[in-house]
């Protein structure tokens, strides 16, 4: 019998080694990311006080109206520009970036750069 590995399984082990050494704190919170098959979601985390201080995703009305023509790359970039506006309005502005598990490629790359582009620093 053919064994097929389980992609979301070795994602999740890889997200438990990552997040044994990273911790956002208040000073420089945690940018989560999260991607499904149709839509991604990002969100700054303070893992001391266990509170989400911003979120955005591809879900949401307002941006969904937005990215509705968009390629899935250009929705992560879109995501990520947002979430930094979002980020500088709660004045953070140093975040530790976590990949959630999966490759720094694609949407998680897009995302991670149109974050950069609009101001956060990691």
């Amino acid at each position: 019998m053919i064994k097929k590995i389980d992609k979301n399984t070795e994602r999740t082990k890889r997200h438990i080694k990552i997040r044994h050494d990273l911790n956002g704190t208040a000073k420089r919170p945690r940018l989560c990311v999260y991607r499904s098959l149709n839509h991604i979601y990002a969100q700054i985390i303070d893992d001391v006080k266990g509170v989400t201080l911003v979120s955005c995703n591809t879900t949401q009305k307002e941006i969904q109206e937005k990215v509705k023509d968009m390629t899935n790359k250009e929705q992560a970039r879109y995501v990520g520009e947002q979430i930094a506006k979002l980020a500088k309005k709660k004045k953070i502005t140093e975040v530790v970036f976590d990949r959630g598990g999966y490759l720094y490629t694609g949407r998680v790359k897009e995302l991670a750069d149109g974050a950069r582009a609009a101001g956060l620093e990691f």
